[in-house]
């Protein structure tokens, strides 16, 4: 089933279903307001949805409107935990390459993971209002999934029974801002701001043979200012698969209901052709574009975001249609 959350003026907005085409939409009331609600009690709320999104797919549903994605708020609007990984070694490689450093053989055996804000995040159709231009605005194309309980010390196959929910997520960074960040040996805090997350969440049956071992094996576009920048593969260079990311964050503590946990930037190998390295997949993020730039002419040459730029991401299943709706964004300056 796809689900998805209705702004209505309120911090957790009210939980809908959607039908498989991204059509119609009605509003869940009378099995759940809110999407935390249904992970809390997933084995009783679940199947009533589950007979509403089958009504609603036949045309049976009674008080069924169009969907609208404007209208959502991220899935689950706000969060217990977020927590984003960086599954895709190729992206640290790009990265470390670019500065001319080593990849410390521990990321290859071990996640690399952060801690994000998890109390306020963007809808799908959300302005991304950031400062100053000069913070070096940047988006990331990721993959992300909704879990349920996990208890502490479950294995990574343990973990994947905890997967609830699959959707994308736009992980805003302000590239300008993390080396000094970095530089204290904490991590990230001001260069993470509110994350978007798609319009919806999808339960594993929707995924088909796309959805296997942890790994979503479909292409994520991503667009900027109307041009295709990226066309990604998210399947095969997965590095760390979900189950690995939630066992990892489960290793020392419970990973409860609601938690989310993104894959990182969605990232491929490069190629030779005709003696010099082409990414011809493109890029999920403009960090990564850059460091494409260096190692092939010296030095970057493409700017990070300005105000009014757009980026859409979208990730079409096998049939060509929108598995989970568009995210589709703006940056702004804040209001004044």
């Amino acid at each position: 089933m796809k689900l998805a959350t209705y702004k209505d003026g309120s911090r957790d907005g009210q939980l809908v279903v959607v039908s498989r085409d991204l059509g119609t939409a009605h509003y869940a009331t009378g099995i759940a307001a809110r999407l935390q609600q249904v992970l809390d009690d997933w084995g009783f709320l679940s199947p009533q949805l589950q007979d509403l999104y089958d009504q609603l797919n036949s045309g049976r549903a009674r008080h069924a409107f169009p969907f609208d994605p404007a209208q959502c708020m991220a899935p689950l609007p706000r969060a217990y935990q977020w927590a984003d990984g960086s599954a895709y070694i190729n992206h640290v490689e790009l990265v470390r390459k670019a500065r001319n450093a080593e990849v410390p053989e521990s990321f290859y055996t071990d996640p690399l993971m952060y801690q994000g804000g998890s109390d306020d995040f963007l809808g799908p159709c959300d302005d991304v209002v950031v400062p100053s231009e000069a913070m070096g605005i940047d988006f990331e194309a990721e993959i992300a999934v909704i879990t349920g309980d996990v208890k502490m010390g479950a294995t990574p196959e343990q973990a994947l029974d905890g997967i609830r929910l699959v959707t994308i997520a736009n992980d805003v960074s302000l590239r300008n801002l993390i080396p000094a960040e970095l530089a204290k040996g904490f991590g990230f805090f001001q260069s993470k701001p509110a994350t978007a997350f798609g319009p919806v969440a999808v339960t594993l049956d929707e995924l088909g043979d796309a959805w296997e071992q942890g790994r979503l094996h479909l292409t994520v576009q991503s667009t900027w200012n109307g041009r295709k920048v990226g066309m990604c593969d998210a399947g095969p260079e997965m590095t760390f698969h979900f189950g690995q990311l939630i066992a990892h964050i489960a290793k020392t503590r419970n990973v409860r209901a609601g938690s989310i946990v993104g894959s990182g930037t969605v990232s491929n190998k490069g190629v030779k052709q005709n003696g010099r390295m082409e990414w011809p997949k493109g890029y999920s993020c403009i960090a990564e574009k850059r460091c494409i730039e260096t190692l092939q002419d010296g030095k970057p040459s493409t700017d990070f975001m300005k105000y009014g730029d757009t980026i859409r991401i979208e990730v079409k299943g096998q049939d060509g249609a929108s598995v989970f709706g568009a995210i589709d964004q703006t940056i702004a300056a804040p209001a004044a």
